[in-house]
Formats: structure tokens, C-alpha cells, sequence
């Protein structure tokens, strides 16, 4: 997927998170259950933006990213849920889903990286085929063409210098 697409996803997530802080209601019944939920959503928002990043380097080294993306958007999903159970003043929600985007993105910026070394070693690779193959191939028209005038100089400069 284009670095575009994942622009567009990351804008989408953050105008609902941002949407969602406005309307949050000021409580101190649960304050410590607020406190955790705050904690936990900026957690699974830095894993989301993380993730995100991780993404776009694998995109730009030329990896398939559409599984990581499948995996980001789900999350980004659930963070959206937990800001709007947390808008909403269930606490308890909020957390949960924080919690859960959190796990839905475990290990993704290692996958992402093994991604994006994938993709630079194929490139890496076909940038050594092209040059070679084309450096030896070159040599290889050079030599036979030589092989081949010195066999036609040899059986037809012979009939030239008689006539």
C-alpha cells in the first residue's frame, strides 16, 4: 500500500482520538480507573504511531505491507473504541481496549523490520543481477563477437588475399 493510504488511516485515527478527548466528561468518582485508562490509552496510542512509523519505513524499503496494515487498522480500531468508551465515561471499557490494541500490536515493529530487511536485501540482490548479469553478459558479446571475426577472418581473409 502507498505511503498515501496509510497517511489517510493514520489522519482518520487521530481526528476520532482527538474528537473523542472533547467530549470527555470530568469525573473524580473513578479516579484512579480514569487515571489508569489515561495511561493506558496514551500507551496504545504511542504503540499506534509506532507502528506507524514502522510501517511506512517498510513501505518505502519496498516491502508488502498490506498484512501490517490489516494488523494497524485493527488496532487503530480498537484505540478508537477505547477513546470513545473513555469519552463516554466507561473507564473500565477503555482500558480493556486500550489493553487490547496494545497486544493486537505486540511485535509489530519487529515484523515490520524483518519486513523492511527482507525487502532491501531482495533489492540489494536484483541490484546485483542486474549489474553483474549485465557486466558479464556485456563480456560475453564482446568475446564471442571477437571469436567469431577471427574464424571469419581466418577462413575468408584467405580467399580475399588470393584474388
Amino acid at each position: 500500500m502507498s505511503a498515501l493510504k496509510s497517511s489517510f488511516v493514520l489522519g482518520i485515527l487521530l481526528v476520532l482520538t482527538t474528537l473523542s478527548f472533547a467530549f470527555m466528561p470530568c469525573s473524580s468518582v473513578a479516579a484512579i480507573s480514569q487515571s489508569e485508562a489515561v495511561s493506558a490509552l496514551d500507551d496504545a496510542e504511542g504503540a499506534v504511531v509506532s507502528a506507524y512509523q514502522a510501517v511506512l519505513k517498510a513501505d518505502a524499503a519496498g516491502a508488502n505491507v498490506s498484512g501490517l496494515l490489516i494488523r494497524l487498522n485493527d488496532a487503530g480500531q480498537l484505540l478508537t473504541r477505547a477513546r470513545m468508551a473513555y469519552g463516554s465515561g466507561d473507564f473500565d471499557s477503555a482500558l480493556e481496549l486500550a489493553v487490547l490494541c496494545q497486544e493486537r500490536l505486540g511485535g509489530f515493529v519487529a515484523d515490520a523490520d524483518v519486513l523492511t530487511e527482507i525487502a532491501a536485501k531482495d533489492r540489494s540482490l536484483d541490484f546485483w543481477v542486474n549489474v553483474v548479469g549485465s557486466i558479464v553478459g556485456s563480456v560475453g558479446v564482446v568475446c564471442g563477437s571477437f571469436i567469431v571475426w577471427s574464424y571469419l577472418d581466418r577462413r575468408y581473409g584467405k580467399i580475399g588475399s588470393e584474388v
